[in-house]
């Protein structure tokens, strides 16, 4: 079993528990399940953005804790601040250290699109995700079935959330592709071995439509990176991991996206 398999079977036994705790008709009366969306989409094509979705992350499993006690406050304002098309949190607890609590205080203090980081297996996850004001969820292509992942989608897409559907090869991207997918996220890090290489995303850059805007994830240190990234048609840049080892990610992100701005190669 993979860092992936235990992850997605101790969330099918969380998402049970929580819709003991949080029925759906209490999740629906929530303030923010009535708002409506900020598209995902449009901001990552927007030519006044940097393209960077920033992230919001206290730990990953394969790198342990990274920045427990940031402020999502002062962390998310920091990064739209700075020039980041998006956000991203991550809400799992057990692996990542992440609370729905954190998305709350996000979308408190930012009108900007925010992606919902989280391993979806459920219906449930998505209403969820709709009442703490998310306004775009994470699919994983190597967590589901292709039937089951094209339910998930348009049920999201019922409810007014886009779709960022991650793959980490050109399998992957041909079985789940669908209709009611927004955006495409290629993850640069290898599930079973935890290496990283840019080569991935660039390898399935001409094989994702050319009408989704592209998202390339982990890995990212550099303004060459996203420089490369951009030559191959990619429009976002997932980036948590490399902001959020700094005692202030915000300043770490206003840095990095100065360099994009000032870079030539």
């Amino acid at each position: 079993m993979n860092i992936l398999d235990e992850i997605i079977a101790h969330k099918h036994t969380e998402v049970a528990e929580r819709k003991a705790l949080y029925p759906v008709a209490l999740l629906e009366k929530s303030t923010y399940f009535a708002s409506p969306v900020v598209s995902l989409k449009k901001y990552l094509l927007r030519p006044d953005k940097s393209g960077i979705i920033a992230e919001f992350k206290r730990a990953s499993p394969s790198k342990g804790v990274i920045n427990q006690y940031a402020s999502v406050e002062r962390t998310s304002i920091g990064y739209m601040q700075a020039g980041a098309s998006a956000l991203s949190v991550l809400t799992d607890e057990k692996f990542f250290h992440g609370t729905n609590n954190d998305l709350k205080a996000a979308r408190k203090f930012n009108y900007c699109p925010i992606l919902r980081k989280d391993f979806v297996v459920d219906e449930y996850q998505i209403v969820e995700a709709k009442s703490i004001g998310a306004d775009a969820i994470l699919l994983i292509a190597a967590a589901l079935e292709p039937v089951k992942l094209r339910q998930l989608a348009q049920c999201a897409v019922s409810l007014g959330l886009e779709i960022l559907l991650e793959v980490h090869n050109a399998e992957e991207l041909a079985a789940s592709m669908n209709e009611y997918i927004t955006v495409v996220g290629v993850n640069n890090r290898d599930l079973k071995t935890f290496s990283v290489s840019l080569e991935t995303s660039l390898a399935l850059a001409s094989l994702i439509p050319s009408d989704v805007p592209k998202v390339s994830e982990s890995g990212i240190t550099s303004a060459k990176d996203v420089y490369t990234l951009k030559k191959a048609g990619f429009n976002g840049f997932l980036i948590g991991e490399t902001f959020m080892r700094h005692s202030r990610p915000e300043l770490a992100c206003a840095e990095f996206i100065r360099d994009i701005n000032i870079f030539k190669p």
